[in-house]
């Protein structure tokens, strides 16, 4: 164990010197808000809303993580976290049936969401019908039932598994083992609160030819732990970290085809919906002709949950 602890050191201190500068935030203003549709378990269409709360950096130091760019270097003060959801909710131009509250790391951890302000957090939140936080399967436990137990609505709970390819997976410094997801997610589904997952689709250390086979492989191990919700997210380079591992040779950024192909496999044979990230997509296209057009199936393929037919491209014939 000593030895384990001290290579987690070794790649967490590696990942921090790796890395560029924060962006300027304040823990009075979320980071970032915005509206969208998504489809939801009953299949209708709904209004989703998400604020990207302000706080404290994760303790986890992971190694494909950006989130940290828009986070403090200490917790904020009480009362903060609610206020930003207020202003949040406020820049929508409409009310969301479904809110999220993604604070680029755990929700439940007291550092960075004061778990005194649980109460005014629900009380700001009230109007919503789901309420969806993220949190590292390690910290899911008694805060998960106390925040659960102020809603009105429903709870559902997102953490990051990423993958599930064995040599893969214990080299992202994610802390945690596919046990402890499956215990995790167990906890929740027992207490009525829903699990979404998130996986990554081209991981660092991982083959090209192998990547949408593990997308899959990833996405079918959340739905067996009682996911209903699985979002396929393209590995993003920018931490400077990956961009470390491009140069060695270790990390190649995946094709728009290769998230096209991870959810058109995984949607075969879902046992829930299957989301594919279209956030700052642009990156993994080569092609300004088809862009637009594969974009939109993919929003298209996330709100039927079907595959749409593909998009003919006479210019790179879709890679």
């Amino acid at each position: 164990m000593a030895v384990e602890k001290l290579r987690e050191r070794e790649l967490t201190d590696w990942i921090l010197a790796q890395r560029p500068g924060r962006a300027s935030v304040s823990h009075e203003r979320p980071y970032g808000f915005f509206l969208e549709e998504e489809r939801s378990a009953s299949g209708r269409i709904i209004l989703s809303g998400c604020i990207l709360l302000t706080n404290k950096e994760c303790p986890w130091r992971c190694l494909m993580c950006d989130l940290w760019k828009h986070t403090l270097t200490e917790s904020v003060p009480p009362g903060s976290i609610p206020r930003q959801i207020r202003y949040g909710l406020s820049q929508f131009t409409s009310r969301p049936e479904q809110l999220k509250l993604y604070n680029s790391g755990s929700f439940f951890d007291a550092a960075a969401i004061p778990p005194s302000d649980y109460q005014a957090i629900a009380a700001e939140i009230s109007f919503a019908r789901n309420i969806v936080v993220e949190s590292h399967p390690r910290l899911i436990g008694k805060r998960a039932i106390e925040l659960q137990a102020l809603l009105p609505g429903s709870l559902e709970v997102a953490m990051g598994l990423e993958t599930v390819h064995p040599e893969v997976f214990p080299r992202l410094n994610k802390r945690f083992s596919l046990a402890d997801f499956a215990r995790a997610a167990e906890f929740l589904r027992s207490r009525n609160i829903g699990v979404r997952a998130f996986v990554l689709v081209q991981t660092p250390y991982m083959k090209e030819t192998e990547s949408v086979e593990w997308a899959v492989k990833s996405a079918a191990f959340a739905f067996e732990c009682g996911a209903t919700v699985v979002s396929l997210i393209p590995t993003r380079p920018g931490n400077g970290a990956l961009e470390k591992l491009i140069q060695s040779g270790d990390f190649t950024p995946p094709r728009l085809s290769m998230l096209e192909q991870a959810q058109e496999l995984a949607l075969k044979d879902a046992g829930g919906r299957v989301f594919a990230d279209t956030w700052e997509l642009e990156q993994f296209s080569t092609c300004a002709t088809c862009f637009e057009s594969r974009r939109h199936r993919l929003q298209q393929n996330n709100l039927t949950q079907k595959v749409l037919p593909a998009v003919a491209c006479p210019v790179c014939s879709g890679i």
